[in-house]
């Protein structure tokens, strides 16, 4: 799908929605541009990304876009800049695209290239945002229920357990989207700067100015980004060393049982035995005697832990 801005005169913002090749070599015949393909808007070298040929400028990025009921899927942008014209290339819906060109088609004011580009990194930046505010959320929330389950004693440990596989794949999700966020701004916050230096006669001062007020803006978001995961990651700790000390309130139980479990067996091991020579086996109370000894054997190993404080 083609889309192009603005609908009437001479284009400034060509969006290139899910080419085929077919798309990708019309468009360059059209531009008399070198649009990349998706083969090589997904290569991850710096090189790759970011090439200057003369006043034309090919930028790509990876983008992650979540949409209701589907599986997130990775796919890159990519960015043919000139000082007349901007090609994008995109292989999935990004809402940030459509809200910008639904701006430019409301404001019916002229712009240029590199202001269409601006506009686009600064909602890249904005939807960055977006997604980190909505991932501090789900990290509060998380946080409470990890050490607010771990304080409930009376729960079973199977619902325990459970609770806590729940957060493990939660956290491990909230570790993919963050990820995935680091990502990009990387890539942006390395073609800003590249931009700027090979654009610089053409851009035009406000959009240098707007451009280094997003890579402000990236480098702050990226140590935030850096906070929400030392977050996840000792939220991550967290549920792992209560998930340990469950395993080891069981085996400490198990450990118990076995230990109290050893004098009865030799009581009734004992008294078990048949020889003629045993004087316990004429006492007339020698049956009550061997049930006193079997229970008192129990109450003595368990009073003892108690007292220590081992159970």
């Amino acid at each position: 799908m083609r889309h192009t801005y603005p609908k009437s005169g001479a284009p400034v913002w060509i969006d290139l929605h899910n080419p085929t090749p077919e798309d990708i070599s019309k468009a360059c015949a059209e531009c008399s541009l070198r649009i990349p393909s998706r083969e090589e808007l997904d290569e991850i070298e710096s090189s790759s990304r970011m090439r200057s040929d003369g006043e034309t400028l090919t930028l790509s990025m990876p983008a992650t876009p979540y949409h209701a009921g589907q599986e997130p899927v990775s796919s890159p942008i990519g960015f043919v800049l000139t000082h007349k014209l901007l090609v994008t290339v995109r292989f999935d819906k990004l809402h940030t695209f459509h809200k910008v060109g639904e701006k430019l088609q409301r404001d019916g004011a002229s712009f240029t290239s590199a202001q269409v580009f601006a506009e686009l990194v600064e909602a890249v930046v904005d939807y960055s945002a977006d997604k980190l505010e909505l991932i501090k959320a789900d990290t509060r929330r998380l946080s409470r229920e990890v050490f607010q389950r771990s304080s409930h004693k009376r729960r079973t440990i199977a619902k325990k357990s459970k609770a806590l596989r729940e957060t493990l794949v939660i956290l491990g999700d909230t570790e993919e989207r963050l990820s995935e966020i680091r990502e990009t701004l990387l890539a942006m916050q390395r073609a800003l700067p590249f931009v700027g230096d090979r654009g610089a006669a053409w851009l035009g001062e406000d959009v240098v100015a707007r451009l280094k007020v997003a890579l402000a803006d990236i480098q702050s978001l990226n140590d935030y980004e850096t906070h929400l995961t030392d977050k996840v990651q000792f939220l991550l700790d967290a549920t792992l060393g209560f998930i340990t000390n469950d395993q080891n309130d069981i085996f400490k139980v198990l450990t118990i049982a076995s230990i109290v479990g050893i004098p009865p067996t030799f009581v009734v091991g004992l008294y078990g035995m048949n020889f003629h020579n045993m004087p316990e086996l004429s006492w007339t109370y020698g049956y009550q005697w061997g049930l006193f000894l079997v229970v008192l054997s129990i109450i003595v190993p368990v009073a003892w832990f108690k007292w220590r404080g081992w159970w």
